[in-house]
């Protein structure tokens, strides 16, 4: 992680958000931003475990000593560093990022002249996420294993009014499918992105992993398929950029 070591403080520090790692810039992959210039900073530690989840060393406590708690000066320093200086969009990440006190990174950020964009499941409500530029909600369908609060995502979409909110979906199957329409469904409002899941996720500590290419294009055609059979014409399907440019490699 390069410069990410500078800054780390007393953990009782409560201006200090856990890091999984910081990397960039490179192109954000998924959903409303794809292939927009950016730096991650992925957080550690997730109020989830998804079943199919593609970055386990940022969630599972196994991996707690290699997050590292920074101050939003330490990271907007590292941010800096790796963009030469240049303001970019920082996409914050996890690991669900809502867990950590990110408002004051996001001031700062800004003040700077970058820009902030989140993904979060919405199972935590903050209410420094009207400061974000963009806030991705993306709860998790039934292959997730996970079930969805969705009073809590309404109090997320309430949250976020200040900002602009999209909702972004993972499908594997019909059942997510239909999932995906009962989200759009509840928050019309929202633009909708739609995303054929990885069901080859590197585990944490192996980004070689291969990913399943062929079966992934499937999914992507059957997606589409299913979009335009039931005229779901307001919907996006998108694939994961970076796992087809870089399948399951990190810290890109």
């Amino acid at each position: 992680m390069g410069g990410v070591q500078a800054g780390v403080m007393a953990v009782s520090d409560k201006r200090l958000i856990r890091v999984s790692e910081i990397f960039g810039p490179t192109i954000q992959g998924e959903g409303a931003l794809i292939g927009q210039p950016t730096v991650f900073v992925r957080t550690g530690g997730c109020d989830f475990r998804c079943s199919w989840c593609d970055s386990m060393h940022a969630v599972d406590n196994d991996y707690r000593d290699t997050w590292k708690p920074m101050t939003p000066e330490a990271i907007m320093e590292e941010v800096a560093r790796l963009s030469g200086g240049t303001p970019i969009l920082i996409t914050l990440s996890g690991g669900n990022p809502a867990i950590q006190p990110m408002a004051e990174l996001i001031r700062l950020g800004q003040e700077q002249g970058c820009y902030f964009a989140m993904e979060t499941q919405g199972s935590v409500v903050r209410g420094w996420f009207e400061a974000l530029d963009m806030l991705v909600l993306s709860p998790k369908p039934p292959s997730s294993g996970m079930v969805t609060d969705w009073g809590l995502v309404a109090e997320c979409v309430e949250a976020g009014q200040g900002t602009q909110t999209v909702l972004k979906l993972v499908v594997f199957d019909e059942a997510d499918f239909a999932y995906a329409r009962e989200a759009a469904a509840m928050f019309p409002q929202l633009p909708v992105y739609l995303q054929p899941g990885n069901h080859t996720p590197p585990p944490p500590d192996d980004d070689t992993a291969t990913v399943d290419r062929e079966g992934l294009e499937a999914r992507m055609r059957w997606l589409v398929d299913r979009v335009t059979e039931e005229k779901w014409y307001d919907a996006r399907v998108l694939p994961q950029l970076h796992v087809t440019l870089w399948g399951n490699m990190r810290g890109v």
